[in-house]
């Protein structure tokens, strides 16, 4: 058998998860050994849990003890709705989109990130540098356009979802913000300081290499998921489209590594790397804002 034909029939013989037959499942419940997906995966003092094993209705031996309450593959809180975040952020940047409509530029132009730049209608300079370092985080939440918002609502769902199901929402929205905030930076520290920048798509992208990393640990293939980031890349580098490239790779640079440490934390001190390292990404965002700021004035 050669290697496509063998491949191909490996495929078909991945199980699929109990609960959720339209994923494929990498992982069995340790107790009861029904395949599971990341958003069934309850962390266990060995290997991972299925829902029903943890709750005690499943094929296990009785109900998990109190170290063994629901946990995230990352090691965050199970939760009802594991989408719930997601579907607030979404709701959130479309409530922002709405002011943008209804106000106009005088909103936008208050609120998007610009590094330093003379504007008469709002009292002389604006920007970052002249102290309004808010800019960095309301700028995650302003679009362009109905095409901006639209694209970048409909990744956020497709890769923030599972995402959130997989690390828990403490963990899923530090990740998020630390991404946003590490795209805002890149883009002062290196664009124009005269260049508006707006959007979500840093935070995006981080989610993005974040989920490359979860699925790399669970020895998912990663194809699809790369085949959409390099048509994001491609498009972020393409003249005509007017996009801040700096936001798309400061974010995704951020995602990976915040990423990596919720994923591959051990579980010893297991919170503390995770957040540590989220931490510390903030500091190198804290500096190269310092950094630019002092360049400008």
């Amino acid at each position: 058998m050669d290697h496509a034909a063998r491949s191909a029939q490996e495929a078909r013989s991945l199980p699929v998860c109990y609960r959720h037959p339209d994923r494929e499942a990498g992982v069995r419940c340790t107790r009861c050994e029904r395949p599971i997906c990341p958003e069934c995966m309850v962390s266990a003092s060995v290997g991972f849990q299925c829902p029903d094993c943890v709750r005690g209705g499943g094929s296990g031996t009785g109900p998990a003890p109190a170290a063994s309450r629901p946990r995230t593959f990352a090691g965050g809180t199970m939760t009802r709705d594991p989408r719930l975040l997601t579907k607030l952020l979404i709701g959130v940047n479309l409530a922002v989109f709405l002011v943008q409509l209804a106000v106009g530029d005088r909103f936008t132009n208050r609120f998007e990130l610009i590094g330093q730049a003379y504007a008469p209608l709002l009292s002389g300079v604006q920007g970052v540098a002249a102290g309004q370092y808010y800019r960095m985080l309301t700028a995650m939440f302003l679009h362009g356009g109905y095409a901006h918002i639209l694209f970048n609502m409909l990744s956020l769902w497709w890769i923030g979802g599972p995402l959130e199901a997989a690390l828990g929402r403490a963990r899923y929205l530090t990740l998020y913000f630390v991404s946003g905030l590490a795209g805002s930076a890149l883009t002062y520290l290196v664009a124009a300081p005269n260049q508006a920048s707006l959007g979500a798509s840093g935070a995006i992208f981080g989610l993005f290499g974040a989920t490359g990393v979860l699925m790399r640990r669970l020895n998912y293939d990663l194809r699809p998921l790369v085949a959409l980031l390099v048509i994001n890349l491609i498009i972020t580098f393409s003249p005509g489209f007017n996009i801040a490239w700096e936001a798309h790779i400061g974010g995704l640079v951020a995602g990976v590594v915040a990423g990596y440490a919720m994923v591959h934390a051990p579980r010893r001190n297991r919170a503390l790397v995770q957040y540590g390292t989220c931490a510390l990404v903030l500091a190198v965002v804290v500096v190269l804002t310092l950094v630019r700021t002092v360049q400008l004035t």
